[in-house]
């Protein structure tokens, strides 16, 4: 978290020239906006001083504490407890921007998407967990190995229960249960001639439509897959 006062001295003593607040305010201009970092307008800091402290906070895991801190304020508000016990978990392909380097990056041909793959745990109303970038090209049941690690990690032993689609299966099921103490639920698409809500899964479809509303989510700009991972945590100020 912020330090409270947010304008203070260094450890040499010298007081920082721009207050930590205006420079969240610009970070999250970014994410709202989709704009270069160089394109940020003259009222916050020059963007150098912006973009190295998004860099050094997101290496210090500010942006998950962050995370953190907000959606358990979150479910207190609904009357909920503060951990969650439930999560559901699902992946979207985005379309890499030029920026990207070919190494980090793949081809998803069920999406026909050349790009990075965005993996997102969520609680049940929504609010995001955990989330992990990968190439385009991976494995849900690989990646979610990783995913449901993070997942317990930011979430604690509370959580007994991971819903997913068949996407998930496998190998993934017996793994879960051994490895992490989970229970994944694999909720199917039923054999309807018309559309229907599933149960739970909405919930972190919803989610992602609330991710790629933003426009620096629309696309994936960023050269590091972690810095993506970032600015998707940025975005619990707006969907609280």
């Amino acid at each position: 978290m912020l330090p409270d006062p947010a304008c203070l001295a260094d450890r040499s003593g010298r007081w920082e020239k721009h207050c930590r607040r205006v420079i969240v305010d610009a970070i999250l201009y970014v994410v709202d906006n989709g704009i270069k970092w160089r394109a940020l307008p003259a009222d916050f800091p020059p963007w150098p001083t912006v973009y190295k402290r998004f860099t050094v906070w997101e290496r210090a895991g500010a942006t998950q504490r962050l995370l953190d801190a907000l959606r358990d304020r979150a479910r207190l508000a609904s009357g909920r407890t503060a951990a969650p016990s439930a999560a559901i978990i699902d992946s979207q392909s985005v379309r890499a921007a030029p920026t990207v380097a070919t190494s980090t990056r793949g081809y998803d041909a069920g999406k026909k998407v050349q790009g990075r793959k965005r993996h997102i745990a969520v609680d049940t109303l929504g609010l995001l967990v955990a989330v992990l970038m990968t190439p385009a090209s991976a494995s849900d049941r690989i990646a979610a190995r990783s995913l449901l690690r993070r997942l317990r990690s930011a979430a604690g032993r509370r959580v007994g229960l991971v819903c997913a689609d068949g996407g998930y299966t496998g190998t993934l099921l017996a793994w879960v249960r051994t490895t992490l103490v989970l229970t994944v639920e694999i909720v199917k698409r039923p054999d309807l001639p018309h559309f229907t809500v599933l149960p739970w899964r909405w919930v972190v479809e919803r989610t992602l439509a609330w991710i790629t509303h933003h426009r620096r989510c629309a696309r994936d700009y960023e050269r590091l897959h972690h810095h993506h991972e970032a600015i998707v945590r940025s975005l619990i100020r707006i969907t609280v």
